[in-house]
């Protein structure tokens, strides 16, 4: 289920404060590239989970994605502010958060604490969870709406 890389990549960073967040990624704008750069500043790596284009289609609608998760997972990796990328196929990403066990977890400001997948066990665990700003006026689907109009 998991890549070798990621078995590897976590190994290799044992002891490391591993921040973890996850999305779509569809379009890439500077509010998920400032959003991604304000998570990196929270700890000592960034793990990044990418939602798979069957979890993008569910989620988004049979539209969607407009980029392939092969692509958006690259993309997303060659951010300096980002570690590691790992794509799933589920619909959320818990199955990847209790592999990664990261010491903080976080989402964009338009996810509320408690509605966070992940929180109760990243908690538990003894890590936290931040709901970041969200960055006004940048959105996937707003630049597809403008595209289309």
């Amino acid at each position: 289920m998991f890549s070798p890389s990621l078995e590897h990549f976590l190994k290799q960073n044992e002891g490391k404060r591993i921040v973890f967040t996850n999305g779509c990624f569809d379009i890439l704008h500077r509010g998920h590239v400032t959003y991604l750069a304000e998570a990196r500043k929270l700890g000592d790596l960034l793990v990044v989970g990418v939602n798979s284009d069957a979890s993008v289609k569910r989620l988004k609608g049979p539209e969607r994605p407009i980029n392939n998760e092969n692509d958006r997972s690259y993309v997303l990796s060659q951010l300096k502010s980002v570690d590691f990328t790992e794509i799933f196929t589920e619909d959320t990403p818990l199955n990847l958060i209790l592999k990664v066990q990261p010491k903080i977890l976080v989402k964009g400001g338009d996810w509320k604490i408690d509605q966070i997948v992940g929180a109760k066990e990243v908690l538990a665990n003894g890590g936290d969870v931040f709901s970041l700003n969200f960055v006004d006026g940048y959105s996937t689907t707003s630049i597809i709406q403008k595209i289309q109009a």
